[in-house]
């Protein structure tokens, strides 16, 4: 099960970039994004424990300023993901040492949605004349979001 249908991030792509994804395309793109989404959550979980809690706060998950500005561009394109979509592809992940806050598990569409959105921009900064991202286009796009989050 993916973070994300294929109609909800073609619209994404389109909206937050002008990238035209086709379904082989959109596999890979889930992929990265899921592979990042867990990845902060892991390290909510640590800090989390280095806080002394044993569940992860919003404040826990390491959103950078430059995360949260796109949390607001994200918004804007008014496109809204299914939460329980995400939480069907956490629980097929290893399970956490400990839960997220409700308040935290309302957010992850919105972190979901942002990771598209930094995703899509990056392939557009890197090449602004790309439409339609190739598989390269979007292996740069995830290592680089690898370097910076």
């Amino acid at each position: 099960m993916a973070v994300v249908g294929f109609a909800k991030l073609e619209a994404l792509m389109r909206k937050a970039a002008g990238l035209d994804i086709d379904k082989n395309k959109a596999k890979e793109i889930t992929d990265i994004v899921e592979k990042k989404l867990y990845d902060l959550l892991l390290i909510g979980e640590r800090n989390a424990k280095f806080n002394g809690r044993e569940v992860i706060w919003e404040c826990d998950v390491p959103l950078t300023k430059g995360f949260l500005e796109s949390i607001q561009k994200f918004k804007a394109l008014e496109e809204e993901l299914p939460l329980q979509d995400i939480l069907d592809f956490l629980a097929t992940k290893p399970p956490l040492k400990y839960p997220l806050e409700a308040e935290l598990e309302k957010k992850l569409p919105e972190i979901v949605g942002t990771l598209l959105y930094i995703l899509a921009r990056i392939m557009k900064e890197v090449d602004p004349a790309v439409r339609k991202p190739s598989s390269e286009d979007i292996e740069r796009a995830g290592r680089i979001l690898d370097l910076t989050m």
